[in-house]
């Protein structure tokens, strides 16, 4: 009576795939937070954060020179 049927429907596919995409956004938020909170602590364990490993990192790959890192050596102290 008033449109109602036995069985489930067309319509549950729908509601189906519905359920499974929104847990699939739900999971990827989670990787996506869990990954972006991992990034900035993997910069702070290559010491990212203090200025003097900065300039020494920079002198050992070249990009300064041994005048130049003496001169931000000074500077930061």
């Amino acid at each position: 009576m008033w449109g109602y049927h036995d069985g489930m429907g067309w319509w549950m596919v729908f509601a189906g795939g519905g359920m499974l995409a929104f847990w699939a956004v739900v999971g990827g938020v989670v990787i996506w937070t869990i990954r972006g909170s991992g990034h900035s602590n993997r910069l702070d364990r290559d010491g990212g954060g203090s200025p003097i490993r900065i300039a020494k990192r920079r002198l050992a790959s070249g990009e300064i020179t041994v005048e130049q890192f003496e001169d931000l050596r000074k500077a930061l102290e």
